[in-house]
């Protein structure tokens, strides 16, 4: 074993260890499980939202992106701007809900507001559905950070299996608790791990990060501009606007326990002010992908740009501190998908009403998650590929009645919102599946038109019934 593989191997050891220590003496309820007393502070609550938007994606994704796509990458930048924006208003108002009608779930947000139980399982079916392939991206993103830091296939995969068996264990030993813990370490260890980065491509590359644009400005100006196969203007803006709905108006299921969880509307809005401080992060993966121009042979994976980089330009135990970092932003978001997606099926899905039995029920679907998501990932890591692509686009086709759900008076029934929903997503499964030629255009875009139409159009029907007088009975 190398001393690269011995510090990742030892870190995702550490990072669990600090996940255990987050539980709560005598603790054992499913409500204090997954939104702990509904007091967290502004800062535990800033860790948590920051701690579920770096992902592997934005380590790995992102760079790859740039290297491609070049500025396209910058598209992440915006929709989180986005998303701020939406959640100053949004994310309050869905804490005050959810303090005062007891929600733990997305799902229960739903049942609520439209008075429909089955609303909430069919919403809790589309989010576990959707968030499923979510999940085994961090997982195969953690195998693969792994293999490239290592150059060992039998490693990556060793690792995939230790950090989710090491993440269920801290998730269903402390659950929102200990993910916290975990986002405050995750944090610091992006900092070091993309600090770090940063200056091995700055030594590396003539004249610096200014030198590094003015190259790649007189050698691949095309990189500059929208103008990419696959990564075009209008792939920009409809990639933004989006994932903007989609973290803005919560669309995924595992955004909701840290704003449910918070101890006031007040520390929301001051995180949705100062989050935006999390996008100078994300800036660095982006720079590391131009790097990759100069740096990396053409033709090399995408994916692989940003640890390739890590192994030319840093030492082997520098490089196991990068994949430390970078198995941390596979680990806390996988464990809270994992809550998203076990809490939807065994509160909304399959109603178990005692809070015991219910706990006991979430843990084993925590088990039945992240075990099919690893497997999937071992044997099968392309399987998905096709369903990755609709997450955001699924989950999007939930928006509508969100928005009509937050507001003071729900003023939309429960059926015309199903039958968007329904709607929605059957129109993005078939554009995605059936092998329609959209463009550049984010299908979940395009299926969100025909969402809007049917609930529409559903709900005046709804009304137009209720308004009908009666006929008068004959004398």
């Amino acid at each position: 074993m190398n001393t690269t593989m011995a510090i990742t191997l030892a870190g995702i050891v550490t990072i669990a260890v600090v996940g255990m220590s987050g539980r709560r003496p005598g603790r054992g309820e499913f409500g204090e499980w997954t939104v702990g007393k509904r007091r967290f502070s502004a800062f535990t609550t800033w860790f948590l939202q920051a701690g579920e938007s770096f992902t592997t994606f934005s380590f790995l994704g992102l760079a790859g992106i740039a290297f491609g796509g070049g500025v396209a990458a910058s598209f992440a930048l915006c929709y989180l701007a986005i998303n701020f924006v939406l959640q100053y208003f949004t994310a309050p108002r869905m804490r005050e809900l959810g303090s005062a009608g007891g929600y733990l779930t997305q799902a229960d947000f739903f049942a609520d507001r439209f008075r429909s139980p089955l609303l909430g399982k069919v919403v809790a079916v589309v989010g576990a559905v959707f968030l499923l392939p979510y999940l085994q991206l961090q997982i195969t993103g953690l195998g693969l950070i792994v293999q490239l830091a290592t150059g060992s296939r039998t490693g990556g995969n060793l690792s995939m299996v230790l950090a989710t068996v090491l993440t269920v264990a801290f998730v269903l030993w402390s659950g929102i608790r200990g993910i916290a813990r975990v986002a405050y370490l995750k944090d610091a260890l992006m900092i070091v791990g993309l600090v770090v980065l940063i200056a091995g491509v700055a030594l590396s590359v003539h004249g610096g990060i200014g030198g590094l644009f003015e190259t790649v400005r007189d050698s691949r100006p095309d990189l500059l501009t929208f103008h990419q196969e696959g990564y075009d203007a209008t792939f920009f803006v409809t990639a933004v606007v989006v994932s903007g709905i989609g973290g803005g108006l919560g669309t995924m299921a595992h955004l909701w326990p840290p704003v449910l969880a918070a101890g006031s509307g007040r520390a929301l809005r001051k995180n949705a002010v100062w989050l935006p401080l999390y996008q100078i992060a994300l800036g660095i993966p982006v720079i590391v992908g131009f790097a990759g121009i100069l740096l990396v042979k053409p033709g090399s994976p995408s994916n692989a740009v940003a640890l390739t980089l890590a192994g030319q330009t840093l030492p082997g135990w520098l490089v196991g501190i990068v994949a430390v970092a970078a198995a941390s932003a596979a680990m806390v978001p996988s464990a809270a998908i994992v809550v998203g997606i076990s809490s939807l099926l065994s509160r909304n899905l399959l109603s178990v009403r005692n809070e015991r039995a219910q706990l006991r029920t979430n843990h084993l679907c925590v088990v039945a998650a992240a075990g099919l998501a690893l497997l999937l990932g071992l044997t099968r890591p392309g399987l998905l590929s096709d369903l990755l692509l609709l997450t955001y686009g699924g989950l999007t086709q939930l928006a509508p009645a969100i928005v009509m759900g937050l507001a003071k008076k729900v003023r939309l029934d429960a059926v015309p919102a199903l039958l968007g929903i329904l709607t929605g997503v059957g129109v993005l499964v078939w554009l995605t599946f059936a092998g329609v030629d959209v463009g550049t255009v984010d299908t979940g875009l395009i299926a969100l038109v025909p969402n809007l139409v049917v609930t529409a159009v559903a709900q005046l029907v709804v009304r137009s019934r209720t308004l009908t007088p009666a006929p008068a009975e004959a004398n």
